[in-house]
């Protein structure tokens, strides 16, 4: 199970945008809401993502847009290991803001699929190109979308959620590796342990068996038989498995008390 951050741009998402509609399709979908959707704020956004980071338990898929992607990718550098994948549409130009120096400038620690468009008004294909090779993210190109929102007639977009969709499962085949690996790790040291604890109880039994027989010798002994270890070449079965013994003189013999 992932919970899945929607991160919209300036001016948010309204009901008509795609991002919405994923929104409602997506379960365990939270919006990180901002304080001013009017002000490009890089670290006061970013800030409000962390927040929303630290507070979900579960692996996240990041579903962010335009300046929003500005501020999930600089937020979610910061917490990669909680980070499963993200969807970065139509991110803004970071250098029309002055952020670009704020921004991650290598590979992403986490799977990411940008998507862009060949006459954004937010940011050339170029430029999505030159951050997309950046972050080491796959990159998606919708042709002349625009800036991929509601105004370009971006509502319902079941080709986003399939993306979506997409780094989910990626998310749940990790997860089940790296759960394989480490308990597959566990192995060896779980038979070492089983191996040492039944060593050690071998080792118990033998000491009580020993003993118990030890006292069994003196008991005999003091009743008029001497007892000595079985050779070699005798064998040994039932009472008589670890002494074999003889009746002193003037003692009855072994054989005829049974």
């Amino acid at each position: 199970m992932t919970t899945t951050l929607i991160i919209p741009g300036l001016r948010s998402s309204g009901p008509a945008h795609w991002q919405t509609w994923i929104e409602r399709h997506v379960p365990n979908a939270v919006r990180v809401r901002q304080a001013d959707w009017s002000t490009a704020n890089l670290a006061e956004w970013s800030s409000r993502i962390r927040r929303a980071i630290s507070q979900a338990s579960e692996p996240i898929i990041i579903v962010a847009h335009s300046f929003g992607v500005l501020a999930a990718v600089q937020a979610a550098s910061d917490h990669d290991h909680r980070i499963a994948g993200a969807l970065l549409v139509a991110p803004a130009d970071p250098e029309r803001f002055g952020v670009s120096e704020m921004l991650p400038a290598g590979p992403l620690n986490f799977p990411a699929i940008v998507v862009g468009s060949t006459n954004d008004p937010w940011m050339s294909f170029d430029q999505v190109t030159h951050w997309a090779d950046k972050w080491g993210a796959d990159l998606i190109n919708l042709g002349a979308a625009g800036h991929i929102n509601a105004d370009a007639g971006y509502g319902p977009w079941p080709e986003g959620l399939a993306l979506v969709d997409q780094l989910q499962r990626s998310a749940e085949v990790r997860a089940a590796q790296a759960f394989d690996a480490r308990h597959r790790s566990r192995v060896p040291r779980l038979i070492s342990s089983l191996n040492t604890g039944r060593s050690r109880r071998i080792r118990e039994l033998r000491g009580a068996d020993t003993l118990s027989l030890n006292r069994a010798a003196v008991l005999l002994e003091r009743a008029g038989w001497r007892v000595e270890p079985p050779t070699e070449h005798t064998p040994v079965s039932g009472s008589q498995r670890q002494y074999s013994g003889s009746k002193q003189r003037g003692a009855r013999s072994l054989e005829s008390t049974n």
